[in-house]
């Protein structure tokens, strides 16, 4: 089986956010989807790891901005690479809060999507959240940033907890554990340092 058709299929990239007894989290997903129309509702689902998952089973609710094309790659690093659990990620970046309190990045991003969670299902390493829709806002005409677009353009790879995350086998050289970046060559330099993540040499394996 070719895994990389999965690649083919149309996704794009969004922060979800949620915020629970005073802590905010927030992580980055290519897996939101509108699935009704009336009511408004979204499916979206987070890696059971994810802190932000939990924070959302808490809550009962979250938000949702829709990432555009000129998003940095730090804004990506600082919601997909690590966890809400250890860094408040919102620390020294431009945000808001929506009427609930959950606090969301506010810029270069198209739209806000604020959400109650009506449903959930529990599919194996991820939990599929049903939100229904309270809130939705226009932010900015930018262009929106498509997952494919995020590969290509920008040359971003995909964290462990991501449901689209693929180990690649067939490159030859090191690969960071922390992130899945893929450093190809024989030797790794003793002071590399992964340039999605900012992760040591040492945690990088050999593939």
């Amino acid at each position: 089986m070719n895994e990389t058709a999965l690649f083919k299929l149309s996704y794009g990239l969004y922060i979800i956010s949620a915020t629970h007894e005073g802590k905010d989290a927030g992580c980055v997903v290519n897996t939101l989807h509108q699935v009704t129309a009336t009511p408004i509702q979204v499916s979206v689902a987070v890696n059971k790891n994810n802190f932000t998952q939990q924070i959302i089973e808490k809550s009962g609710m979250f938000n949702a901005t829709v990432l555009t094309q000129d998003v940095s790659m730090d804004m990506i690093k600082r919601f997909g690479f690590q966890s809400s659990k250890d860094h408040d990620k919102f620390d020294g970046i431009s945000y808001e809060r929506d009427a609930r309190g959950i606090p969301y990045v506010n810029e270069h991003v198209a739209a806000l999507l604020s959400c109650n969670v009506v449903q959930k299902l529990d599919i194996g390493t991820h939990m599929l959240f049903i939100g229904e829709v309270v809130d939705a806002q226009i932010l900015s005409d930018e262009e929106v940033m498509t997952y494919a677009y995020y590969h290509k353009v920008k040359n971003g790879t995909t964290p462990k907890n991501a449901s689209s995350y693929q180990a690649n086998s067939e490159k030859k050289g090191w690969r960071c554990s922390i992130c899945g970046y893929i450093y190809e060559g024989e030797t790794l330099p003793e002071d590399y340092i992964c340039p999605v993540c900012g992760a040591p040499a040492s945690v990088f394996e050999e593939i």
